[in-house]
């Protein structure tokens, strides 16, 4: 599910449309790989012929309950970064969104340990003046790259509003 462009107001662009990097998705991997293989081994081992159905519709229902909610959560969190502001959206039935604009932003700060540095991510904190203050996006993709963007994003609205 692609990000929205209808949210866009006039002379707005997007700088940088990012989902939560990929490493939020291997536990659900590894979690897929251990029911595929309980469940293989449960159906060639099984008795009886019932028992194998048994266990096939269990290891469906686990992977419709972890794996494919985790999958579906990534695809449909977005972190767009636009000239105007930066827009946070998840969910598919109820939906989440948060809308903060470039000039209300104060700070941005990144930090990634060096695991996430060997897989390219962390976490990018936003302080924001306004009533909810700092804003923690983990699992940032690229997060140096995406502060860079970022902060030149602030400069360039600021520029704005002085001319």
């Amino acid at each position: 599910m692609g990000f929205p462009e209808n949210l866009l107001v006039a002379e707005e662009r997007v700088a940088l449309r990012l989902h939560p990097h990929w490493k939020r998705l291997v536990g659900a991997f590894l979690f897929t790989l251990l029911v595929l293989a309980a469940a293989i081994a449960g159906v060639v081992y099984a008795p009886w012929q019932i028992l194998r159905y048994i266990i096939l519709g269990l290891a469906v229902l686990l992977l419709v309950i972890y794996p494919l909610r985790r999958l579906i959560t990534w695809a449909t969190t977005h972190y767009v970064f636009t000239t105007h502001r930066i827009l946070l959206r998840s969910g598919v039935i109820s939906r989440k969104g948060r809308d903060i604009p470039l000039d209300r932003i104060n700070d941005v700060s990144f930090e990634h340990n060096l695991f996430e540095r060997m897989l390219g991510c962390g976490t990018l904190v936003i302080e924001s003046a306004g009533e909810h203050g700092q804003i923690v996006l983990k699992d940032v993709p690229h997060v140096e790259r995406t502060h860079g963007v970022l902060y030149q994003l602030v400069e360039q609205d600021d520029s704005r509003a002085d001319a």
